[in-house]
């Protein structure tokens, strides 16, 4: 029972960086933005996160504060590149990559491997102590509650307001769209700028709440993680949550299994992430053979004087 109670309970904490990051990469995606730099803007949100953390009084809020603005400043410049210079979004997303490794390798020496306490869990009488659930419902910190709430609020953001329904139209359409209207240049670079807030979040949740600590490289492969995410999901936000509960489920697993004592390979262990990862894309490849689910227009750039 306490084994199942401490799984369930740590399960929403390894999921929410996961949750974030995918919600950011719908928005990018619906507006046909294809960001495959998510990895890096990550490392940038958590280590920008520490340091407005360390440098400010210990502040979390202050924290987290500078990680989504890092991540926004990033997104907005992935969106400049695509959108405005029109480079090709496979290789700008990559490049991301590397760029959050080398720049948090250079100028993160002086904040790595400083450990400090920046959020703890609520605890509310009563509902907290409920057995096996209290903890998983009750017990997290106030930024599972505000990421799962953003949840809901994307989704109304893309079905249910104006905004939402062009952003969505200029990812399915984007000449229908100009020819109604609809800004594309300005709506896709909004996409952009709005995802990597979200993947910035990410980041700093994973080095302020989940590790406590920041290290080189602490992201590992989560990035890449949430872009099979929102395959999995199909592109609509309630299964990205949902998604990433069970990765998050799987993650929060295996301290747990470590800690039981059974001679399981480490390997093995960290492993079984990637390899449901895998699983996930095979079934995604099924369910989807023909790519309906897929905005028409994703990876696709869009130059006006080519409108026909």
């Amino acid at each position: 029972m306490d084994f199942l109670t401490h799984w369930l309970a740590f399960t929403p904490i390894f999921a929410l960086p996961l949750i974030a990051a995918a919600l950011g990469l719908i928005i990018n995606e619906r507006a046909g933005l294809l960001n495959l730099g998510a990895e890096g803007i990550m490392l940038c949100g958590a280590l920008v996160g520490v340091i407005a953390f360390i440098e400010f009084d210990n502040s979390p809020a202050l924290g987290f504060i500078f990680a989504i603005l890092a991540g926004t400043f990033l997104g907005f410049c992935f969106g400049f590149f695509v959108v405005v210079l029109r480079t090709n979004q496979v290789l700008t997303g990559i490049t991301f990559v590397f760029l959050g490794i080398g720049l948090t390798g250079l100028i993160g020496v002086p904040w790595v491997n400083k450990a400090f306490s920046a959020l703890d869990p609520i605890h509310i009488p009563f509902l907290t102590d409920i057995p096996v659930i209290g903890r998983f419902l009750f017990g997290q910190d106030i930024v599972v509650y505000v990421t799962f709430g953003l949840a809901i609020l994307v989704w109304r953001f893309l079905y249910h307001t104006r905004i939402g329904l062009r952003l969505r139209a200029v990812g399915e359409n984007p000449q229908a769209a100009d020819a109604g209207g609809i800004n594309v240049e300005g709506y896709r670079l909004l996409a952009a700028t709005l995802g990597g807030a979200f993947i910035g979040l990410a980041g700093g949740y994973l080095s302020l709440v989940i590790a406590k600590i920041f290290v080189e490289e602490m992201t590992q492969g989560r990035g890449w993680i949430a872009v099979a995410l929102v395959i999995f999901s199909r592109w609509r936000p309630w299964r990205a949550v949902l998604g990433g509960l069970l990765f998050g489920g799987i993650e929060a697993l295996i301290p747990r299994l470590k800690a039981t004592g059974y001679n399981i390979p480490q390997y093995f262990l960290e492993m079984a992430p990637y390899a449901v990862t895998l699983a996930v894309l095979i079934y995604a490849a099924v369910q989807m053979r023909s790519g309906q689910d897929a905005p028409r227009a994703l990876g696709t750039p869009y130059v006006r004087e080519d409108r026909k």
